[in-house]
């Protein structure tokens, strides 16, 4: 993201005020395909700044005196028109996974007041579709002008990775034929067939993390997630650099002024700057990610003792990941406290699984536990598992599991039967 004085100032909509933009005019047919594609360099002045909710209360039936005016003649055209870009969406078939998010409130002295994961509305859905559009077209425009651009591109999953979900769904009964090559209609398949069931969480996780992970290139390999062959992010006004680079290129492409890309702006500089910018993305990735963890460490800091309900979100050799339903919050679980039995670690079944009774804790299993401890400072909290696992077929020691949990041998067997389920054993 550019920096907030230029994203959500002078470059953010303000209603009453005009603001440069570059806008783009689609036809869109009948079958929600579109049709054709016009850029235009723009003078804009927003009417009215709305969030989802309210737009999406509007459109049900409750506006209210900001969106009362803007029914009939903007929100019931503008969904729609949503309605028919939906089709084509549907036909095209792009990777359906819709895994909650979380968004933390804070107080004024900047503490934690709750934690939420709002609704997925189709207020969300209809801008995500026109600005996917517009990336589309923005694309379109500058291969057909033969201008270097910024991709947003996803590559497909690697042969690894799909070998490691054909072996997981094969626990779950689930057959994937071995060498298959993966389109995002075929794991669509995969999720719509465990959807409303035990296994839907689960199932989602690890398709998940069977995905590449999508970034900023100069060469075009397409975008895998959207099952679309060119994608460029370019928003109106601008928000990340690489709007930006996209901007200026449309202006160099379409003649729109002196301010676009360099004449001599190659490929390599390109490539250059995108591996910068995906950089720049994953740093700016994980220090959310670490600052929410501290955020919610800090806010459960008073709750020692207390009991939550979650699911198991990863599996190591070591113990068990556990985020937090109401939170969101994850925290581990020590494989040696899990209580009476020997764990071992289950790459493909993504489970830890004791040898002695065949007690399994699994990725996606819903769970109790208790928070033992919580570090502000790391952003780590620290559970005890207070429910009992499922029980599974038992293997031969000899078999491909992956290596124990914990150090193997009949007197460490013997101490562990000696910690009851509920006792955390010092170590």
């Amino acid at each position: 993201m550019l920096p907030e004085r230029i994203s959500n100032d002078l470059c953010s909509l303000k209603p009453g005020e005009d603001r440069a933009a570059i806008a783009v005019r689609m036809v869109i047919g009948a079958d929600g395909r579109k049709r054709s594609h016009a850029f235009h360099r723009v003078l804009m002045r927003s009417f009215a700044k709305l969030h989802y909710a309210q737009v999406q209360e509007a459109i049900d039936g409750s506006p209210d005196e900001a969106t009362a005016p803007l029914v009939p003649m903007v929100l019931e055209p503008l969904y729609a028109a949503y309605r028919t870009v939906k089709r084509a969406r549907d036909d095209r078939g792009p990777l359906d996974l819709d895994l909650p998010e979380r968004k933390i409130l804070l107080k004024p002295d900047g503490s934690v007041d709750r934690v939420v994961s709002p609704p997925r509305l189709d207020a969300h859905r209809l801008i995500e579709e026109f600005m996917i559009l517009a990336n589309v077209a923005a694309a379109e425009t500058l291969e057909g002008a033969r201008t270097p651009l910024i991709y947003r591109v996803h590559d497909e999953p690697s042969p690894e990775k799909v070998e490691g979900l054909r072996e997981f769904l094969t626990t779950l009964d689930i057959r994937l034929p071995k060498g298959q090559v993966m389109r995002a209609a075929d794991f669509n398949r995969i999720l719509a067939r465990v959807r409303d069931s035990e296994y839907e969480r689960l199932v989602s996780e690890v398709v998940l993390r069977t995905q590449a992970q999508a970034e900023y290139a100069a060469e075009n390999y397409g975008h895998f997630g959207l099952n679309l062959r060119r994608y460029a992010h370019f928003t109106s006004p601008i928000r990340r650099y690489a709007d930006l680079v996209v901007h200026r290129a449309l202006i160099r492409a379409l003649k729109f002024g002196k301010d676009g890309l360099p004449e001599k702006q190659d490929l390599a500089a390109l490539g250059e700057i995108a591996a910068r910018i995906s950089g720049a993305e994953r740093r700016a990735m994980l220090a959310e990610r670490e600052t929410v963890d501290r955020l919610i460490a800090h806010f459960l800091a008073d709750r020692i003792g207390a009991t939550f309900p979650g699911h198991v979100s990863g599996v190591t050799r070591s113990g068990l990941f556990v985020k937090l339903d109401d939170t969101g919050a994850d925290g581990f679980v020590p494989a040696a406290t899990l209580g009476n039995d020997y764990f071992r670690y289950h790459e493909a079944g993504h489970a830890l699984i004791g040898d002695l009774t065949g007690e399994a804790h699994r990725l996606g299993d819903k769970v109790t536990v208790r928070l033992i401890e919580a570090a502000p400072v790391a952003g780590a909290l620290r559970f005890e598992l207070l429910s009992e696992g499922r029980i599974v077929p038992r293997k031969p020691h000899g078999s491909r599991s992956g290596r124990a949990a914990r150090p193997s041998g009949s007197k460490a067997l013997k101490e562990r039967s000696r910690t009851p389920r509920g006792k955390t054993r010092r170590r």
